[in-house]
């Protein structure tokens, strides 16, 4: 079969299972074959579930098998504008084969469901209509279960006002659980959540009317820490990182959020914030002098790298 022939063939099996003309171009069609493991000469049976991920599972296949060549960049668009909308319209599964890997896992992968993969290996049969028939059938309920079982997966965080929300799984999220239920609770006197961002979506929580008048550059999502709380009785903002992928408060972080925070009219606290011991002891060298660390296994204990005082904002007087 000709690789154009076999890619039409997905476009046509996308249609037929109903989903939206944007997810029935090439890349789409490229997806699905990669998911199904399918090379150009395949037949349509030999259609198989396995996981893949986004670069190494699925575009590197497109590339080897179907000599189209993405531009890594184009990882975002696969994994935004066509798996999302596989996911969610049963046709594919995230991470069905680890369902507690966090969302920014390197081993975060997707398959076709066993729902779809059933109805694609009757593509071109005469037990294709009633294959088609049954997954349409059937797809509200898949998505209601996928997304039952990803809600019992998230994590719910109590702020200090008792609201709540609930973060994508994963070790830096529920850090940041610890950060906002434990520490806030502890060392903050009277705490107003700021911001909490999440790995799936960064700007999860954000109290924009409060930041602007902290002279907070909100549009800097990026640069943010993950945890800003607010102490309304000390007026003391505390800028927390939760270090389990990435660093803790170093120098250099110090200085880009005080070039960053310049204006603001409150005292700064920077606080690295670990899970445990180890993973303290692995960038205990990188902290900064001035700074504060909390360690979630001990939760009512507070270190701060300095000698000459124990908690408060740091000087920043030039010189």
């Amino acid at each position: 079969m000709k690789k154009s022939d076999r890619i039409a063939g997905a476009q046509a099996i996308l249609r037929t299972l109903g989903l939206p003309k944007a997810q029935q171009n090439q890349i789409s069609a490229l997806t699905l074959l990669a998911l199904c493991g399918l090379q150009p000469g395949d037949s349509w049976t030999l259609a198989k579930r396995e996981g893949r991920t986004v670069t190494k599972g699925i575009m590197d296949f497109i590339r080897e098998c179907y000599r189209v060549r993405y531009a890594p960049n184009t990882r975002e668009t696969v994994r935004r504008q066509v798996l999302h909308q596989f996911v969610l319209a049963g046709i594919a599964d995230y991470n069905p084969f680890d369902p507690e890997l966090p969302t920014n896992s390197p081993r975060a992968h997707y398959a076709i469901s066993e729902a779809a993969l059933s109805a694609i290996r009757s593509f071109g049969t005469s037990e294709w209509e009633d294959a088609v028939a049954g997954f349409l059938s059937h797809r509200s309920r898949l998505i209601e279960i996928f997304q039952r079982r990803r809600s019992k997966r998230l994590i719910p965080v109590r702020f200090p006002d008792g609201s709540l929300v609930k973060l994508s799984p994963g070790e830096h999220n529920k850090l940041q659980k610890a950060v906002v239920e434990q520490f806030a609770s502890r060392f903050v006197e009277e705490p107003k959540l700021l911001y909490l961002g999440d790995t799936a979506s960064k700007n999860l929580y954000i109290d924009a009317d409060n930041l602007k008048v902290m002279k907070f550059p909100i549009t800097q999502h990026d640069k943010l820490p993950d945890v800003v709380v607010y102490d309304e009785k000390r007026g003391w903002l505390f800028l927390v990182e939760a270090v389990t992928s990435h660093g803790p408060m170093s120098p250099k972080r110090v200085l880009e959020l005080e070039k960053m925070l310049a204006d603001c009219p409150v005292g700064l606290i920077y606080v690295s914030a670990f899970p445990d011991m180890a993973e303290f002891r692995r960038h205990s060298r990188e902290i900064a002098w001035d700074t504060e660390v909390w360690i979630a296994e001990l939760p009512e204990h507070l270190v701060h790298y300095n000698g000459d005082r124990f908690l408060g904002p740091r000087d920043r007087s030039p010189g």
